[in-house]
């Protein structure tokens, strides 16, 4: 069987998130079309968003509102019905714009790593990392458009979760790009004990004398849809597609955008983080199984060439790719883009404007292709000149 490395050392990498961000749709389309069927809608309280246990943070969303007439679909997929790609994989569920899923994700290793004795490489299947719920296909999502993910609830299906280190995998050991002479580390892995009452995740060290908590901020891994040009993807990789970003951003309360390539868009998500250092340097969150619950609309004749993720007070974009620098160049580009359409500022102007108001994160620096988030708070934009 190949090793985990193996595998991710021949996964297909194709093409960086090196798109440049197109037009993208005004905050104010969304908060309208929000607005707009507010009289007949039901209001997401901070219990509904997530579970009051488990939610740190509750960011104001540009969804405020459900519609009370919205189809929902119910979906606790099999494991046979688990996928391992974006791309490729026939839909599970046709849905139309405007669905509400309430659906449950495995974890990254598939379910199979349990105890601190698990080894993903022993008892893992190989290929099966980062399994996914879906992919659904969005009836009326054509090429072009845009699909907007609103995350309403995300709560740990567990009360445990775990974390590993696999051989050539990390970001602070040799890998197949970046060579060393030094030996590499051992296999491991790390139980976490989750207290839903105190919101906090518990390790004890390998050799039982230490322990440590982690304050739980659920988020999904992997949310994407299928490639362009009939690409089939790993779900190991991020790219302009979504798929393995591993951001804590991908939370609930936010929006996630995402241009659609294929007809249907073949929405999937998985990869359940119950918590994440910035960077992931070792390769792996806390990960565990989640409850999803996620509203999703079609944005008509308008693509997100970069995922972006917004709430009433933030936009952010997210860069994928390497080296490190031309990922941050991705997400950086598609802000000082938005900021051109949102204020109708030149380039030069939108350019000076970012570089002084955003904010850059490294999200992950593990994968075949790292993660760059860039962040603006809205409530910076430029105002009219007096």
């Amino acid at each position: 069987m190949n090793s985990r490395r193996q595998f991710l050392v021949r996964a297909p990498i194709g093409l960086a998130g090196v798109l440049a961000a197109c037009k993208m749709e005004s905050r104010e389309a969304a908060v309208n079309a929000a607005a707009s069927s507010a009289k007949d809608s039901v209001a997401l309280t901070a219990s509904s968003t997530s579970a009051p246990a488990v939610a740190s943070v509750h960011p104001a969303p540009l969804l405020s509102n459900v519609p009370s007439n919205a189809p929902v679909l119910n979906y606790t997929p099999k494991h046979d019905e688990l996928v391992y790609t974006f791309g490729g994989a026939a839909p599970k569920h046709h849905i139309k714009s405007g669905t509400r899923i309430v659906a449950w994700t495995e974890d990254c290793f598939d379910g199979a790593v349990k105890t601190a004795k698990d080894l993903p490489s022993k008892v893992m299947t190989a290929g099966h990392d980062n399994p996914q719920t879906g992919p659904f296909f969005i009836d009326g999502a054509e090429p072009g458009d845009t699909i907007a993910i609103h995350i309403l609830k995300l709560e740990p299906a567990r009360d445990y979760a775990v974390s590993s280190f696999g051989p050539g995998f990390g970001a602070l050991v040799g890998t197949d790009k970046t060579a060393m002479l030094g030996a590499d580390f051992p296999e491991m892995t790390w139980r976490y004990d989750v207290n839903v009452a105190r919101n906090v995740a518990r390790a004890v060290s390998s050799d039982g004398k230490r322990a440590w908590e982690v304050p739980m901020a659920p988020f999904l891994g992997c949310l994407g849809v299928a490639p362009a040009a009939g690409e089939v993807r790993t779900t190991i990789v991020p790219g302009p597609f979504g798929g393995n970003m591993d951001c804590p951003e991908v939370r609930a309360g936010n929006t996630v955008f995402l241009g659609v390539n294929v007809p249907g868009a073949l929405l999937s998500f998985g990869d359940g983080h119950y918590a994440m250092g910035e960077g992931e340097i070792m390769g792996a969150a806390i990960e565990g199984a989640m409850n999803v619950e996620v509203y999703v609309e079609v944005m008509k004749k308008t693509f997100a060439a970069v995922p972006r993720i917004e709430n009433a007070s933030e936009v952010m974009f997210v860069g994928s790719g390497r080296p490190l620098e031309d990922t941050a160049r991705v997400a950086f580009k598609a802000l000082v883009n938005w900021v051109r359409e949102q204020t109708g500022m030149t380039m030069m102007d939108a350019f000076q404007f970012v570089s002084q108001n955003s904010k850059a994160v490294i999200v992950q620096l593990v994968d075949p292709e790292y993660t760059v988030l860039v962040k603006l708070d809205k409530s910076r934009m430029p105002t009219a000149a007096r």
